[in-house]
């Protein structure tokens, strides 16, 4: 239930570790891992790093007993915790099945929604668990209706409508851009290391 949100800006070197219990015994592990692009005009900002535990996220409840696990933005008179540099609004719903919510997809945002576990039903259709849905941008809000238990990634932003270019870990605009970031990383120039815990 926890999150990391880390902003590589203009380089970050980073270790995703486990702990060494964890790397002896084993057990559960879910991770959801997004890469959300930056502007041009961001993409050189300071690199950063926000570490959450679930206890630091606020969970508004909906309608029909469901939660909604706020990351970024605002809701139901809430805020997430994380500070996009773009505005995104970013979060994990939680619906008991035959739960139905309204979630907000403000017009001229790019919406998304991924089903982590369970089924559920969106504009008719059964979507199920490991599906991606990407909506259009004409509407103000998405019906959401729990065929099982279900967990959602739920996300919008604002569309940046610039060329991607990636390479490996690199995410640039143009081609000579992402030569450049490989030619920072080789002579050292990115910030010191950050450990993910």
């Amino acid at each position: 239930g926890g999150v990391q949100w880390m902003t590589a800006g203009s380089g970050l070197v980073h270790a995703e570790l486990s702990p060494d219990t964890f790397k002896r015994e084993g057990g559960p592990l879910e991770i959801l891992q997004l890469w959300v692009n930056l502007p041009s005009q961001l993409k050189m900002v300071r690199p950063a790093y926000t570490g959450l535990q679930r206890s630091d996220i606020p969970a508004p409840a909906l309608e029909n007993g469901g939660t909604l696990d706020l990351v970024a933005g605002s809701f139901g008179g809430s805020t997430g915790p994380v500070t996009s540099l773009t505005n995104i609004f970013m979060s994990t719903v939680r619906l008991p099945s035959g739960a139905s919510v309204t979630l907000p997809a403000p017009s001229g945002r790019s919406v998304f929604c991924y089903v982590v576990r369970g089924t559920v039903r969106i504009s008719g259709r059964a979507i199920d668990r490991w599906q991606l849905v990407e909506f259009n941008d004409n509407g103000d809000t998405v019906n959401v209706t729990a065929e099982t238990d279900a967990v959602l990634l739920y996300a919008h932003a604002d569309p940046i409508g610039e060329p991607v270019v990636a390479h490996g870990p690199f995410v640039m605009n143009t081609h000579e851009e992402i030569a450049e970031a490989i030619r920072d990383y080789q002579a050292g120039r990115f910030d010191k290391p950050a450990l993910a815990p």
